[in-house]
């Protein structure tokens, strides 16, 4: 179905004389709030094993309609785009102002930038030939080495329409698409087996990626991985220096850091770097951005959930701090601008602050200057799952693929390997940053609240000093 052209308030016949009505007598005397109309379209296959296992689809729509109080939330949502519905809705949210009068806040700002196309990812290729692509994928990691053991490959795409309604007569529309696809690989060697991956996507269609070239490069980078790990020793522990390579490895500042930069964590005074603002947080260098404007990646959007225009934030400055992201609520409470870091999952989540593409500018150093600088140490390439605690910073973070540096020079790769630290902390080791930055390849999901919303992450070579590192040996 094309709505590329069409109205979701058109498309469930709804009267439009009647909806304002409703939302004016929803939002009377709110600070804030909107009406939020979705519909979404969602496939993902899998084929694992040499056989299709899994193909699903999925079409949802929904409302969720929100008014805001100083701190307080009422929020209502249902899959039911009717007017009986939606009058249920306002009934309830009307609840949370008590009989409060206040003054509903400025719309957000316009803009005519679009980073992504209206396309429909689900249409092409069909069916049948991203099944074909999945087969293909297996056959050539297969035929790569006689180790590969087993083969998961799988394409995932959603195709979001969202229409944002205001009391004031306002209304803001965004058209969504992404994609991704993902390959692993296990491989063994005797009784000894070990995993490599590699995934790719974007806010774009399937074109791009399922290029042989590009399927292909995929794939070789996963048996890569896995053939990499099957050599792996048993990782060293203790405090050392950790060199991190570009691109994903920023996954970890997303954790460690970004989270903490979020403005109502920061309202609340539960982030480490609550009444921070103006002082350093970081060694000098260090500049940290979200910026969801980037054409066609992961984490970017024209505007975010509640009608803001996405922007380039900066965050930390040469080591100090120098803002937060920012939805409506959070920056009308803390004194400050929206940042258009205002996300939901869907209609039936209400937004908060959330990151978008959150990265660490380039530095000075060449990559491999900064490897022969550290005499004994650790070099981590990828990582895969990590925990954090927001209050106090301090994080956990899990290295697939990672390296023994040995008198400045890359040794043997390691297993089991574990950065622990502080977030925070940590930020003040940083003592070399490489001239490599890099974007993650766009696989990037962030939770926080139950709420999931994909994201983008990046940084180029950072050397931190003493890190300490749990390992096996």
């Amino acid at each position: 179905m094309n709505l590329a052209g069409t109205s979701l308030i058109d498309r469930a016949g709804l009267d439009r004389a009647k909806l304002r009505h409703l939302l004016e007598h929803a939002l009377a005397g709110a600070d804030d709030g909107e009406l939020f109309l979705e519909y979404r379209q969602s496939e993902a296959l899998v084929f694992d094993n040499g056989r299709l296992k899994q193909a699903t689809y999925d079409t949802t729509q929904g409302f969720g309609l929100r008014a805001v109080k100083e701190e307080a939330v009422g929020y209502a949502h249902a899959s039911d785009l009717s007017e009986n519905a939606l009058a249920r809705a306002v009934a309830a949210v009307r609840a949370v102002k008590s009989g409060y009068s206040g003054l509903y806040t400025e719309p957000p700002g316009r803009t005519n930038r679009k980073l992504y196309g209206d396309d429909n990812p689900l249409g092409e290729p069909a069916f049948a030939a991203k099944v074909k692509l999945l087969e293909a994928m297996d056959a050539y990691a297969r035929g790569k080495d006689p180790r590969v053991r087993q083969v998961t490959a799988s394409t995932a795409a959603s195709w979001q329409v969202v229409e944002i309604l205001r009391a004031d007569g306002q209304s803001y529309r965004d058209i969504r698409p992404l994609v991704r696809i993902n390959v692993s690989v296990v491989v063994g060697e005797g009784n000894r087996q070990e995993t490599g991956s590699y995934g790719f996507g974007g806010r774009e269609t399937y074109q791009r990626f399922i290029t042989p070239r590009a399927w292909q490069g995929a794939v070789d980078e996963a048996v890569r991985q896995a053939l990499v790990n099957l050599e792996a020793v048993p990782a060293p522990a203790g405090e050392m220096d950790v060199v991190l390579g570009p691109g994903w490895p920023g996954v970890m500042l997303h954790e460690a850091v970004g989270h903490g930069l979020e403005g109502d964590f920061n309202r609340k005074k539960t982030s480490a770097f609550a009444g921070l603002l103006g002082q350093q947080v970081a060694a000098k260098g260090v500049t940290v951005v979200d910026d969801g404007t980037i054409q066609g990646r992961r984490g970017s959007l024209s505007i975010d959930d509640e009608g803001t225009p996405t922007g380039r934030t900066v965050l930390i400055e040469d080591g100090i701090l120098v803002g937060y992201m920012q939805d409506r609520q959070n920056a009308r409470l803390m004194g400050m601008r929206p940042t258009g870091n205002g996300r939901r999952e869907s209609h039936a989540h209400v937004p908060m602050p959330r990151m978008t593409n959150t990265f660490m500018l380039a530095g000075v150093h060449d990559p491999k200057e900064i490897i022969a600088a550290v005499k004994n140490g650790l070099y981590a390439v990828s990582f895969g799952g990590g925990q954090v605690d927001i209050t106090s910073g301090k994080y956990v973070f899990e290295c697939t693929e990672a390296y023994k540096i040995e008198n400045g020079k890359l040794g043997a790769p390691v297993k089991g390997a574990m950065l622990i630290g502080n977030g925070p902390t940590d930020l003040r080791r940083v003592s070399m940053i490489g001239n490599d930055f890099a974007l993650d390849p766009g696989i990037g999901t962030c939770g926080k609240n139950g709420q999931g919303v994909p994201v983008g992450v990046g940084q180029p070579s950072l050397r931190l000093d003493r890190i300490t590192v749990g390992g096996t040996a």
